[in-house]
Formats: C-alpha cells, structure tokens, sequence
C-alpha cells in the first residue's frame, strides 16, 4: 500500500530488498503479482546465490520484475558470468562482512569490478558500509552508483518521525559529493 501511495508522485524505479523467506510465504507468483500491481521495477534477494536465481527468474521476467544481481569479493571467479546476465544493475558488495556503517571501504572490490566491468550491459553500483560523503566520492569513480542503507537507517532511528530534514541533509551531502 506504500508503494502505491509514493507511486502517485514518485517516478524514480523502485526496489525492494528481501531475503527469500517473506517471498515463499507469500507465494512467489503472488509476490511478483503485487510488485507490479504497485510499481515496484526490481528486488535484491541478498540470500539466493547467483546459482540459485531460477527459483525467482522466471516469475520475476513474466511480470517484469528486474532480479538484480550481486558480487562480492567473494565472487571475483563467477563475477564475470554474474555480470553477463544482470539485469537493472548490477550490485557490488564493497566488502566482506555485514552490512553497516565502516571506516573503510571499497579496497576488496577491484578485482571483481574489473571481471565484471568488461561484459556489464547495466550500470554498476557500489554499497555495503558506505556512509560518509568521502567513502561516497571514492566508491563513485570506480562505479556508476553508490548504494548507502544503514546510515539513511540509523538516522531515521535517531530522529524518527521527525528525519525527513536530516534524511534530506545526509542525501544531500552525499550527492553533492559524488557530483561536485
């Protein structure tokens, strides 16, 4: 129902991010159904392996759904077939670990980017802990996007019903960063 609501005015392609669970016990032609009743353009599915994609390809194609693809340090082998089949954008994990807010980011990930880069047809985008403006710029030249979750989170969780000026702020600051 939120979705349907922003898609009143919003015209940006939106995503959702879910495990596979929440989708199976939804059912997963009854999820993908939705998703473009309400305008959703893509979902990442962080847990299903590239080898794995079948279980939600096919549905995902027949409504349209774009299944976006992920690589990791940890796929710098697969990273070039991961990278010929992506469709939307192509998601590089900028590190090992978990998701959330870090130091230092993005070093791991060349070696992968340049497996991938060279047979990409969608953009590449760069997230996992990038929460700072100079982590933003650095991952920004070597990725056509940057992907920034847990920080936009945690503001929301500090300022709650009120973080839509400081949501704004930090979005703005990392823009401006990327496209000085």
């Amino acid at each position: 129902a939120m979705v349907a609501k922003c898609r009143e005015t919003v015209q940006i392609p939106l995503l959702f991010m879910t495990y596979a669970n929440p989708i199976f016990a939804y059912g997963t032609e009854k999820f993908m159904r939705k998703c473009r009743e309400v305008g959703i353009d893509g979902i990442i599915v962080p847990d299903v392996p590239f080898e794995e994609k079948e279980e939600f390809s096919g549905f995902c194609d027949h409504f349209g759904i774009d299944l976006i693809s992920m690589v990791s340090p940890a796929s710098e082998k697969r990273a070039a077939a991961i990278a010929r089949e992506a469709q939307g954008f192509l998601y590089c994990v900028s590190s090992l670990g978990v998701t959330g807010m870090r130091e230092a980011v993005g070093g791991e990930i060349e070696k992968v980017l340049e497996s991938a880069k060279p047979v990409l047809t969608v953009p590449c985008a760069i997230g996992f802990g990038i929460s700072t403006p100079e982590q933003a710029a650095k991952m920004a030249k070597r990725a056509d996007g940057v992907i920034t979750g847990s920080a936009i989170v945690h503001i929301i969780a500090e300022h709650g019903r009120e973080s839509a000026p400081y949501v704004y702020e930090y979005v703005y600051k990392m823009k401006e960063a990327i496209n000085p």
